[in-house]
């Protein structure tokens, strides 16, 4: 399969999804370890996918979503953006009102 196809797939198969370096429990980078919590103290389910074991995502993610860097979250199928935006959300209280809207 096609690494963008293999994106998309991501990105439409879950309702929240987060492409990030590491994982929720294990973040490598400090944007993705603000950006999963943030994320974890919704109290939702979210999937995620590791770009550091996923060189091909990594590489080709940010010419798909015209976003340069990591973390992506995706909501409902579109690019919410990285950390500095989904810690804002969270802290407007946007970020939890998204993600239920999403997983009703």
């Amino acid at each position: 399969m096609d690494v963008n196809d293999r994106i998309k797939e991501h990105i439409e198969s879950n309702p929240v999804v987060l492409f990030m370096k590491g994982t929720p429990q294990m973040p490598m980078c400090g944007f993705s370890s603000r950006t999963s919590e943030a994320l974890k103290s919704c109290g939702k389910e979210f999937a995620y996918v590791n770009v550091i074991i996923d060189s091909e995502i990594r590489e080709s993610l940010p010419a798909y979503s015209d976003w340069p860097t990591f973390p992506q979250l995706y909501i409902k199928g579109e690019l919410v953006g990285g950390c500095d935006i989904v810690t804002e959300m969270h802290a407007s209280g946007d970020l939890a009102k998204m993600i239920e809207e999403a997983t009703a």
